[in-house]
């Protein structure tokens, strides 16, 4: 029996600068997707598994940015990012 956690078969990463549309800043496969998956870790960068939304994602380029019929998905993945991260948005009246 193999004890050592799963490889996960896809994996992808976002960057958001908080101005333009969230890019493809990492993609990969099997061994690849669980370095990606592992550098997160290592960063406190927060993971949310979606599979439909991972296999969208890895047909773009790297550097390209999300398509607009994905923004809402990716919108709630960020938000997801920062809510786990502790960052809520400013409520100024």
């Amino acid at each position: 029996m193999n004890n050592s956690p799963e490889i996960p078969k896809k994996a992808v990463a976002l960057f958001y600068d908080g101005v333009t549309a969230p890019t493809l800043s990492a993609k990969g496969t099997n061994e690849l997707a669980g370095d990606i998956i592992a550098l997160a870790k290592e960063h406190n960068i927060p993971i949310h598994e979606e599979p439909e939304l991972v296999n969208l994602l890895a047909t773009l380029k790297l550097g390209e940015e999300i398509p607009r019929e994905l923004y809402v998905a990716a919108a709630e993945v960020i938000a997801f990012a920062y809510i786990i991260k502790g960052k809520l948005p400013d409520t100024q009246p």
